[in-house]
């Protein structure tokens, strides 16, 4: 058995759910890209793999993680190759794909059963959505993430499992495909798994609201952003939006225009703002 996630949190608490079922024991991969957000033309070719890492690239300079894609630590297609060969030497090997509602993990999920439809009855999707759990107050909640789940309950959430059926591999991977063809930088998630795009600058209003005419730092502002906000993204991608909004020359700033807390960032004055 291989689990697949899709974020890094939710290694450990799948590890940690192994730990107390041993029927769930086996490897667990994760898918590192948030396809969620950022261009997916011809994501499947060597031209539309290298746009998007080229694109990675422009949104992570600067920070502590400039340095992912250079080194080859998101590497999604060398996850695929491992969990295609690992199906080829092994005819009882199984796939779970663990996924919650939110828009990370659909688009991540799209992205990948689109590549595995001749392993047909070897996938198995877990999507837990709209389903209540039992925190570790004791109390029913309905999870965004399942890394907000406690180990114990993906002991009952294992009952879940099934395969993806011949009609979800055509009619999720269409849909995909046209997430694909549509020229949109940002996807959320509308309910089930249904994807809806929207441009770049999608966030970039909400983000606004929490830009004063003081100096803050870029990452008190995204922090506010991120705990206020109802729609909300990566820190990476909204930082990347911040400086967007700073190079039109909305925004004086303070600092390298480096990582979040290497500059900070207020409106112009009305003065300013109409020279």
């Amino acid at each position: 058995m291989i689990h697949v996630v899709f974020n890094e949190p939710d290694v450990d608490v799948i590890s940690k759910a192994i730990e107390l079922d041993e029927s769930l024991t086996g490897q667990i991969l994760l898918i590192r890209d948030d396809y969620a957000v950022g261009p997916l033309e011809n994501i499947y070719t060597a031209e539309g793999i290298e746009k998007r890492k080229v694109w990675w690239q422009n949104v992570l300079t600067g920070t502590e993680n400039e340095n992912l894609i250079q080194e080859g630590k998101v590497n999604d297609e060398a996850v695929v190759l491992e969990i295609k060969n690992a199906l080829d030497h092994n005819e009882d090997e199984v796939i779970w794909i663990w996924a919650a509602q939110n828009k990370h993990d659909v688009a991540g999920y799209y992205w990948l059963m689109s590549q595995l439809a001749t392993y047909q009855s070897k996938i198995f999707i877990l999507y837990l959505n709209n389903l209540p759990f039992i925190n570790e107050k004791g109390n029913i909640f309905y999870p965004d993430w399942l890394s907000q789940i406690p180990a114990r309950e993906f002991i009952k959430a294992k009952k879940l499992a099934r395969t993806i059926t011949p009609s979800e591999f055509e009619v999720d991977a269409d849909e995909w495909n046209k997430t694909c063809l549509e020229a949109g930088f940002v996807r959320l998630l509308e309910g089930g798994k249904k994807l809806i795009s929207k441009e770049a600058n999608y966030y970039d209003a909400d983000l606004s609201r929490f830009i004063s005419h003081d100096n803050q730092k870029a990452s008190k502002i995204i922090h506010q952003f991120l705990s206020k906000n109802k729609e909300t993204t990566g820190d990476a991608f909204l930082l990347w939006r911040l400086k967007k909004m700073i190079e039109i020359d909305e925004l004086e700033t303070q600092g390298p225009l480096k990582g979040t807390k290497d500059f900070e960032v207020k409106k112009r004055s009305v003065a300013q703002a109409s020279e």
